[in-house]
């Protein structure tokens, strides 16, 4: 069996199993344990001076293989170009997209220095698979290098339409560079269409029925493949959450009151903001809520708190909480709790099994993993409802099952939410099960599975 070498932008488990890891974690790392491996990136640490050591430890037949940024690399590569340029980019957000000459610098030069430490610990029989919006140009820096093994990239958000893209200052080096894999994975149909627009309108290339594409002189396989979940870990994660303590005083804190939960980054790209709208809005046109005491849980843990927009993303959905707090609030009830941290995975999924209805609402998403976490966590005698963004990947395979919204449309998600909470059981349980069949056939090793496959036909064109 062929060694598998994962790049991402962090290695985030480094060998330990750690029961809270989430399900694209332990996905990797039991590919890497079936057919031994590499799993080389960011420390995420970094500092105006660093050796440029590369660190390793193994753990039986897998090496984790890291590497410290200078605060240098660290501002134009991760904060720069990847986040304040590709990121909003591929989101649609073009108003919030800052570009920088020298932050492109940098993320190439980032990229130049993973293919140089890269390089050395490479095996002839290798598969390479690097993921995400960080490392677009690996591949091409390793085949300067002379590297001539299969690589597959995979795109975990979503792509956008060529409209979009070429809007993004460098949009033509990226799409040269992922050219210069074997294999390249979107999350849905649409956003592999939008790849191949862009192949097609702006690059003059071919689009076979095969899959193929032919582009900047290379031949290479581009094909949908959804993240799922690992169901089975959700599940007995979910079971073992009633002896979580956070877990228990949160449903007792709620006196059976009806609850509604939300889980996701502190992101722009998210909607929470529209959420809170949707909720509120709830509120006014149902009193009869109201005398429930309905609850909205949203747990938005941090991030990328050093760029300054999202510091005012976060002032802003505070203050709309406080608003919306200060204007519907009694003495012995809250109607929006709002959490700036994390809490153990566990306890997220105790959260959600305890909560009438889950609300998904990114206004662009490339998959949604909480969506679909959210169902496998639900009890199948009292399943709660999902409420879910048609702009999520998720909605792609989950729809017609989930209440599917316009995130940008406050009524329509304050409706869905009014029709969750008051759905039959009966549907609640269809609407589950057909969910689940669903989560169970596309799950993460079907889809981790599929992705290597793909890649050990390769390479579709000799370098």
């Amino acid at each position: 069996m062929r060694r598998l070498v994962v790049v991402s932008n962090r290695v985030e488990v480094a060998g330990k199993k750690q029961a809270g890891a989430g399900g694209l974690a332990v996905s990797i790392q039991s590919a890497l344990e079936a057919h031994g491996g590499l799993w080389f990136g960011w420390s995420g640490e970094h500092a105006a001076k660093t050796s440029g050591r590369v660190k390793t430890h193994s753990v039986e037949n897998v090496t984790y293989a890291t590497l410290d940024l200078s605060t240098k690399d660290y501002d134009q590569y991760y904060l720069g170009y990847a986040n304040r340029a590709i990121w909003p980019a591929f989101h649609y957000r073009l108003d919030r997209m800052k570009f920088h000459r020298e932050d492109y610098e940098g993320y190439q030069r980032v990229n130049a220095r993973f293919a140089e430490k890269l390089v050395p610990m490479l095996q002839d029989d290798d598969l390479i698979w690097i993921h995400d919006f960080h490392l677009i140009p690996l591949a091409s820096e390793l085949r300067r290098r002379s590297v001539k093994q299969p690589i597959g990239f995979f795109l975990h958000i979503p792509f956008p339409v060529p409209e979009i893209l070429t809007a993004l200052p460098g949009h033509q080096e990226l799409v040269k560079e992922l050219c210069a894999y074997d294999v390249v994975g979107f999350q849905t149909e649409i956003d592999l269409h939008a790849f191949h627009s862009y192949i097609e309108r702006e690059v003059q290339g071919q689009v076979l029925s095969n899959g193929i594409v032919k582009a900047n002189g290379h031949s290479f396989f581009a094909g949908a493949f959804p993240v799922g979940i690992y169901v089975e870990n959700v599940s007995a994660l979910t079971k073992d959450s009633k002896n979580s303590a956070t877990a228990k005083k949160m449903a007792e804190s709620l006196h059976e009151r009806p609850m509604i939960i939300g889980v996701d980054r502190l992101d722009y790209s998210k909607g929470i903001m529209a959420r809170f709208h949707a909720f509120e809005h709830l509120l006014e046109a149902s009193p009869e809520l109201q005398e429930k005491c309905l609850t909205l849980i949203q747990i938005a843990p941090l991030s990328r708190s050093k760029v300054k927009e999202y510091r005012e993303l976060r002032e802003s959905i505070s203050t709309a909480a406080g608003r919306i707090n200060g204007r519907f609030s009694e003495y012995n009830w809250v109607p929006i709790r709002y959490i700036n941290h994390g809490f153990k995975r566990r306890t997220v999924l105790g959260f959600f099994r305890a909560s009438q209805v889950g609300l998904v609402t990114p206004l662009r998403d490339g998959m949604n993993l909480v969506a679909k976490e959210y169902v496998a966590a639900q009890d199948p005698e009292n399943p709660g409802v999902l409420v879910l963004s048609k702009f999520a990947g998720a909605a792609h395979e989950l729809d017609g099952h989930s209440l599917t919204v316009n995130p940008y449309n406050t009524e329509e998600i304050a409706d869905a939410m009014k029709q969750a909470l008051a759905m039959p059981l009966d549907e609640r349980k269809t609407r589950w099960s057909g969910m689940m069949k669903t989560l169970r056939r596309n799950d993460i090793t079907a889809w981790r599975e599929k992705f290597i496959g793909a890649l050990q036909e390769a390479p579709y064109s000799a370098y």
